[in-house]
């Protein structure tokens, strides 16, 4: 057994615990391995388990628990026994229970510290802003199951989807459910309505551009032939990823005192950030593979990522044949050799590495407008070494 080592040059944290490296290469992604990181800094360690204990009180094991049935459903007819509401908190709960990154609810406090520092007059207490965290969480989480639906994806996290596990009318309805059960969290605070009409808005207007960004994705891997330009899949990206990063800026702004102008405004650098990381995940999907995901998986859904935009510019000669072996990898499998193949066409062009400094660069560039060492010290750190 070694120690791993992780130092900040900006914040001189580090955290040294022991580790089998062979077991690390072979069982950790690099996802896993930044949690760990990330979860023993004591600088965020605190905040971490802060929001832990925040989203098991928002969606507890079961609708028994103290009062969170009235709270979530009011008074309920007499039939509507736990046992049919738990079906609804079920494959929520344990996806949420498999773990994650955490970052956006993480993001949210560090936004909120930094908007109070700046305003000198939060809106919201500590303990309130902490209250709604699950927001941000929770629709992750429901965005993930429609995901695997959309997507046909067998695994989540390593472990079978929840339409696979529960079934695809149950996980469906289970996920809508918890885009609803999300906010009631807003309705539990103590504050004044104008507020909670604000959070409102931010909430369900970012809501509607997530579910714009997943109508362009699923019009695109629905049509092999279909190669989008790249600014069409960054406006995709800046919907369907980055808007979980702006609203998480932008609850955090807001509960800190700042005008809705100025949380626009950090809302957009977030969702830029949000736009770096997935890109870096295009990326990470065609060299070592997604955690909990083999290599090549978004070759089987037909995904139009940027690395396959960059090569189909620069190379539309190969355009065929990476539509044919979309297709043939959406016919048997990952296991199909046709994932393979297509990942070594797009090798060919240098399009993977372009597309991995493009993610950096707007990572860091991005990073640079923000005036919080915190902020920039948890994006930075969630950016691979091989990446740097």
């Amino acid at each position: 057994m070694d120690n791993l080592w992780r130092k900040s040059a900006k914040s001189g944290f580090f955290c040294e615990f022991p580790v089998n490296k062979e077991a690390l290469k072979c069982h950790l992604s690099f996802w896993q391995i930044f949690y760990i990181l990330i979860s023993m800094s004591n600088e965020f360690k605190c905040i971490l388990e802060r929001i832990e204990n925040a989203l098991n009180k928002a969606l507890p094991k079961s609708s028994a628990e103290g009062n969170w049935k009235v709270n979530s459903f009011g008074q309920l007819p007499s039939g509507a026994e736990t046992e049919y509401i738990d079906k609804l908190i079920e494959p929520n709960k344990r996806l949420v229970e498999l773990g994650g990154k955490r970052w956006r609810p993480l993001f949210l406090i560090l936004s909120y510290q930094m908007a109070c520092k700046m305003s000198g007059k939060p809106a919201l207490s500590e303990e309130q802003t902490y209250s709604i965290t699950p927001l941000i969480e929770f629709v992750h989480t429901a965005s993930l199951i429609h995901d695997d639906i959309e997507d046909s994806a067998d695994l989540r996290r390593g472990k079978p989807a929840a339409h696979i596990s529960f079934g695809l009318d149950t996980a469906l309805n289970a996920a809508s459910w918890l885009y609803f059960e999300a906010p009631v969290c807003i309705n539990q605070l103590d504050v004044n309505d104008s507020l909670k009409l604000e959070l409102y808005k931010v909430y369900t207007n970012e809501l509607r551009r997530l579910h714009l960004g997943q109508a362009m994705d699923i019009f695109w891997h629905r049509n092999p032939c279909v190669f989008p330009p790249q600014n069409e899949y960054l406006a995709m990206v800046k919907s369907k990823t980055g808007t979980l990063a702006s609203l998480a800026a932008k609850l955090g702004c807001i509960a800190g005192g700042l005008s809705f102008a100025e949380a626009e405004k950090f809302g957009e650098i977030a969702a830029d950030i949000g736009m770096g990381f997935q890109i870096i995940d295009d990326v990470i999907n065609l060299t070592t593979g997604n955690v909990g995901k083999k290599r090549g998986d978004d070759i089987v859904e037909g995904k139009k990522s940027l690395p396959v935009l960059i090569h189909a510019e620069l190379c539309p000669q190969d355009k065929n044949q990476i539509s044919e072996c979309m297709e043939e990898a959406a016919a048997h499998g990952i296991d199909s050799p046709a994932v393979e193949n297509c990942i070594a066409i797009l090798s060919k062009s240098g399009c993977i590495q372009k597309a991995a400094e493009r993610g950096r660069k707007l990572i860091e560039e991005s990073c640079s407008k923000i005036s919080s060492a915190q902020i920039t010290e948890l994006f930075t750190s969630m950016i691979p070494e091989t990446f740097l």
